[in-house]
């Protein structure tokens, strides 16, 4: 399995992976920066290739994974673990003050697995620590959310936003629209551009077809 994950990968991402940085690297400056302060314990859950943990500013940075090369593309001073989201470690248990996922859950295999990761993410949160979901939105995508061989469980704001519920975090900000699908469109493509699109809400109501929401551990 580890085999396989590594070598779809490398077929998905490997010939954008600059390109990716770049604009990841102007999302945690302009945008998600703003729900973590540098003196955080922050953990990418499904951190891939660490576009987002290597970029953002916080006293400690974890990046967790099942894809043993993402080791390979972490920072330096990120540490790596691999492991599966619905069993993390149990020396994070309330040790993390922002947990970030980004296009992760709809790789999960079954609403059983979400809960069962919410509920993990819930045992390394602090109390009042900060859960943070991107996440494509079937309901603006479309059928080309299953034009990846991977993605499993279908998901809207509504249904990510009633599962937070049922498991006791409190909804502190959900943007239905914010982002487009993926970096494989038309917008944005280059750093300037995502500058610019960040600050327009109008594009994201045009071009968003992913969902972001914030929630706070109760």
């Amino acid at each position: 399995m580890d085999k396989e994950i590594t070598r779809l990968y490398r077929l998905r991402f490997n010939l954008e992976l600059k390109s990716r940085n770049d604009i990841w690297k102007i999302l945690c400056h302009d945008y998600f920066q703003r729900f973590i302060k540098k003196q955080d314990t922050v953990c990418d859950l499904g951190s891939g290739y660490c576009e987002f943990i290597n970029n953002i500013k916080a006293a400690k940075r974890i990046a967790i994974d099942i894809n043993p090369e993402t080791k390979k593309f972490a920072d330096k001073k990120v540490q790596t673990i691999i492991a599966l989201s619905t069993k993390l470690p149990k020396s994070l248990y309330g040790s993390v003050d922002v947990v970030f996922v980004s296009n992760f859950f709809e790789h999960l295999s079954s609403k059983e697995e979400l809960a069962k990761t919410l509920l993990q993410i819930g045992k390394i949160l602090k109390k009042g620590g900060k859960l943070i979901v991107l996440m494509p939105n079937i309901r603006y995508v479309g059928p080309a959310y299953w034009d990846f061989l991977d993605h499993q469980l279908p998901l809207t704001e509504k249904s990510m936003e009633e599962a937070l519920l049922l498991h006791r975090y409190q909804i502190i900000l959900k943007k239905n629209k914010f982002l487009p699908y993926s970096t494989k469109g038309k917008l944005p493509q280059r750093p300037a551009l995502v500058k610019l699109y960040l600050k327009i809400p109008l594009l994201h109501l045009v071009f968003g077809k992913q969902s972001l929401i914030v929630a706070k551990k109760g």
